[in-house]
């Protein structure tokens, strides 16, 4: 007993070992470029297989090939790599989901190119460079970690490899050549990944195939060390490994037996799937997630989805083992359908899309050998998959980016293993068609109406209410959630749906064989076709068609991986190529030249405004404002017609609550939307003419946007107030007292790990009619402060009220629906929506969701015009900044929150802005504004807060 738990030791450590070397690799590199490489297995298995064919094919000793293979061959595949993929993206800014999907182009290409040169077959006479004694193989480890450990401390490489870490761009200011570094941390990753193939190729399966998935299995140990720690990945990887040894010797009885010794033989994808789901993620939020498409692409003619139609009906006259072939296609396409939900329109990354295809296979034959007719056990599998999607969906609320992608793809690797791989779940099964369909012409039409269901479902959804806001979801997360959209079910939603049409495609592509094959659904068939999709076009309908058409076409009709090497190709230049569906010929967006923008009729004035009132009630709606006295500095009413901003997104100057107002500096007087009430219209660069004010209005402000703020009381309110800059106020001794503070936030404190206190037993009233400012240095606390106001972070002490009701723990959509809306000091745009549709998402998820409300914002913030149909991206900031202002005022609030909302806005558009902030408040509006800008604040305000260390210091 002791010589075999010794032995099984002995295995493990050399297991273990290997491993380690994969940790040491993809820490180094990830610490030296960033880059999380996906395609360090697939390095491996290239320089195992170049040993190979030096010794076994060409005769050569075993040691000179192992030392041109590493210490020339490994080393240059990683030169070339940074010189070739990764440092252009890093030149372009691109984040660690490019570089990513990056990773997995190299992954797929040289799998692809290992099948075109060696083959598919597997090979079990690899050259032992090491011998059998595990010992050595560790002491090498051990050797190679000390190693990096001694540079990385107590060298100058070393200082600037830590430097570079830190922060790049200061590095290279302070004058380390980062790219070098860069150079040196992927020549020595390809190093590592070569020494760890050439070690495991004799003890494992050597294909094209088999060794990356293995490779990638192994992660699990540099996750466990957060990417950093070399100790921690080599203790976790000979850890493992002995423990994976050791579970050989159980051999349970029962039904559980089969399960138990799977998970004993891959207990570094057990290791894998709980990293990915259970430890903290690596990477984060922001720029760790997946580009939006490119904007303002044009829409697809009919004419490409004519073509589209024919070819795919083309094999309908073919014969034999053409049209056996082309019956993979229509199903493959469903299958890559789901990805354009995810990923093309959710923006998540989803690498375990191959999984969920083979449950719908392997359910839809076990159904059918119940004795359930073939559609029936297909429609069943699917609804049995669909909630699997939550496997994945769920830990998409909580991760993003780098880390969401280890987790869809730990889900498939399980899957694989304890699945599809396991003689218990599969042994035996067959795959009939459906009755009426055994023929392959008539399986295929089946196929083609089942597609084009698919494809006006997903077209449904990408254009509905449900499409704008994964779009939302796409492009800026948070804004999305600021916007009133509900991330976390939205995720789940997009991933459930995913999950359902890959069970569908996979379950169709099962009876098209008429088998069930494991390899069909392996996770490398997963990764080849997250970038297939990606580098055709992942938010493209065209782009799952014309995928599965060139993935089997180019394999049916040349030697297998072609496909796959083209695609690598492909996918290694993202960043730099757009997609090749946005190269065909397009029919162009309407404009405001086109039909659609047509002059309206006139519409009947009802009389309605804009906004709710001070008591929280919403007036009617459903036509242009009704002429009321307006605010100080408010400016002069457009006409009743709707006529915007100059199709050229030259910016006019905001207006109030009534309808947009005249042009700003800058822009010709042809362009002018409105003239003053006179039916005068000011010169360019000139404020509008002053006009007579109602009785009791507020005395207007200058037209330097500096002066009396507008009167909490509302238009009606003859007193006015002014900010002193400390806190403190000035009232005229007849105003009335202030309503009551909707919004309060009473002994807020927020400290983060590490013990860092952002917020200190902070209070504050915002009260509806009021601007309040919050000003103080940077790292004062104000953005921490707004954050907890708006539900973007939840305060470690304290309450957040609304009308008297805690919503301390309530979540920014929630808040948003609630009436408090919120702007981003970086703007939180949605690039790839039209101006108006970036404006209904916030009237459709907000306080209240009314249709006029759209319509209303748009003429509020002069972008009714032609800029009404032009994509979010491209536009000047200061049109941005009203586009993401009337997002917030669609949904009715009842409050705003702007963070520095003159950021990147001239002094002109800075003085149109706090005409409409002063309007806003005038008309009841609670505001808060976190401002640099003293001038706009002191002529604004009516409270202002300074904040000091986390406190309010007056």
């Amino acid at each position: 007993m002791a010589s075999l738990t010794y032995d099984l030791t002995l295995a493990g450590l050399a297991v273990g070992s290997a491993a380690a070397l994969t940790g040491i690799g993809l820490i180094v590199t990830y610490r030296a470029t960033g880059v999380l490489n996906l395609a360090h297995g697939a390095i491996a298995m290239v320089c195992a297989y170049f040993v190979r064919q030096l010794v076994v094919e060409w005769g050569w000793p075993l040691p000179l090939g192992a030392l041109l293979t590493l210490l020339v061959v490994a080393p240059g595949i990683g030169l070339v790599l940074d010189r070739a993929v990764f440092r252009p993206l890093a030149l372009l800014g691109s984040g660690p989901a490019q570089t990513l999907v990056a990773s997995i182009g190299v992954f797929v290409l040289l799998v692809g190119g290992a099948a075109l040169v060696w083959g598919g077959g597997a090979r079990a006479d690899a050259p032992v460079l090491l011998g059998d004694d595990p010992w050595v193989q560790l002491a090498v480890v051990v050797l190679l970690a000390v190693a990096v450990g001694a540079v990385t401390r107590w060298t100058r490489f070393g200082r600037e490899l830590r430097a570079v870490v830190d922060n790049r761009l200061l590095a290279m200011l302070a004058g380390i050549d980062a790219d070098r570094v860069s150079a040196v941390g992927w020549a020595f990753g390809a190093f590592t990944a070569g020494l760890t193939g050439v070690l495991l190729a004799p003890h494992v399966r050597l294909d094209p195939y088999g060794m990356p998935l293995l490779v990638v299995e192994v992660i699990a140990v540099a996750v466990v060390a957060r990417m950093r720690s070399l100790p921690v990945a080599i203790v976790t990887a000979l850890a493992i490994g002995v423990a994976q040894a050791q579970l050989t010797r159980l051999h349970p009885e029962g039904f559980a037996g089969p399960l138990v010794q799977a998970v004993g033989a891959n207990l570094f994808v057990v290791a894998l799937l709980v990293a990915a789901l259970v430890l903290p993620g690596v990477g984060g939020r922001g720029r760790d997630a997946l580009p939006p498409p490119p904007a303002g692409l044009p829409r697809v003619p009919a004419g490409a989805w004519l073509t589209a139609g024919v070819l795919f009906l083309l094999p309908l006259g073919f014969a034999g083992s053409d049209l056996h072939t082309s019956v993979q296609v229509p199903a493959l396409a469903i299958v890559l359908l789901s990805l354009v939900v995810v990923t093309g329109r959710g923006g998540q990354i989803a690498l375990g899309q191959a999984a969920y295809a083979g449950l719908g296979a392997l359910f839809t034959a076990l159904l059918a050998a119940g004795g359930l007719p073939e559609l029936v056990a297909l429609g069943l599998a699917v609804l049995l998959v669909a909630p699997l999607g939550l496997v994945t969906g769920w830990p998409a609320i909580r991760r993003h980016g780098l880390a969401l992608a280890l987790a869809t793809l730990a889900v498939g690797v399980a899957v694989s293993r304890f699945v599809f791989a396991q003689p218990y779940a599969t042994a035996g099964l067959e795959l009939g068609r459906p009755a009426g369909f055994s023929d392959d012409r008539r399986y295929y039409a089946l196929e083609l109406v089942v597609l084009a269901g698919c494809l006006l479902l997903v077209a449904a959804l990408r254009r509905g209410r449900t499409g704008r806001a994964l779009a939302a979801l796409r492009d800026h997360e948070a804004g999305a959630e600021a916007a009133g959209v509900r991330v976390s079910v939205l995720k789940l939603l997009a991933f459930v749906l995913g999950a359902a049409l890959a069970a569908l495609g996979g379950g169709l592509l099962g009876m098209g064989l008429r088998a069930f094959d494991p390899e069909a659904y392996d996770p490398v068939r997963g990764l080849l076709w997250f970038a297939a999709i990606i580098v055709l076009g992942a938010d493209s309908l065209l782009s799952p068609l014309a995928a599965a058409a060139l993935l089997v076409g180019l394999d049916a009709g040349t030697r297998g991986g072609v496909a796959a090497a083209a695609v690598g190709v492909l996918a290694a230049l993202v960043g730099r190529l757009p997609p090749l569906t946005s190269w065909l010929p397009t029919r162009s967006r309407p404009t405001a030249k086109g039909p659609s923008a047509a002059p309206r009729p006139a519409e009947e004035p009802t009389p309605s405004r804009l906004l709710p009132t001070a008591d929280g009630t919403v007036p009617l709606t459903g036509g242009p404002p009704a002429p009321r006295p307006m605010p100080a500095g408010a400016p002069t009413p457009a006409p009743a017609d709707g006529r915007g901003p100059a199709a050229d997104g030259t910016v006019p100057a905001a207006g109030g609550p009534a309808g947009p107002g005249p042009m700003t500096a800058g822009v010709p007087a042809d362009s002018r939307d409105a003239a003053a009430a006179d039916g005068t219209v000011p010169a360019a660069g000139e404020p509008a003419a002053p006009r007579p004010m109602p009785a009791g209005a507020p005395t207007p402000a200058p037209a330097d946007g500096r002066g009396t703020a507008p009167a909490a009381g509302g238009p009606g309110d003859a007193s006015a107030g002014r900010a002193d800059g400390r806190g403190g106020e000035h009232r005229h001794p007849r105003r009335p007292p202030p309503p009551p503070a909707r919004l309060r936030a009473r002994h807020l404190s927020l400290t983060y790990p590490g013990g860092l206190t952002a917020l200190a037993d902070v209070s504050i009233d915002l009260v509806p009619g009021r601007v309040t400012a919050l000003v103080g240095p940077n790292g004062a606390g104000k953005s921490t402060l707004f954050d907890c106001l708006a539900g973007t972070l939840r305060p470690t002490h304290g309450r957040v009220t609304l009308d008297g009701t805690d919503i301390t723990a309530r979540p920014a959509h929630a808040r948003t629906r609630l009436g408090v809306a919120r702007s981003f000091q970086q703007l939180a745009v949605f690039p790839s929506l039209t101006v108006e549709d970036n404006v209904r998402l916030g009237a459709e998820q907000g306080h209240h969701r009314s249709p006029a409300g759209t319509e209303q914002a748009l003429r509020l913030l002069g972008l009714s015009g032609a800029v009404r149909h032009r994509p979010a991206a491209g536009l000047p900031t200061g049109t941005l900044r009203r586009v993401e202002l009337a997002r917030a005022l669609a949904g009715g609030p009842h409050t705003l929150l702007l963070d520095e909302p003159t950021a990147g806005l001239d002094a002109a558009e800075t003085a149109a802005l706090a005409r409409v902030l002063a309007a806003l408040a005038a008309d009841g509006l609670t505001l808060l504004v976190v401002e640099h800008d003293p001038e706009l604040v002191a002529g604004l305000a009516h409270t202002v807060h300074t904040m000091e260390g986390g406190r309010i210091v007056s």
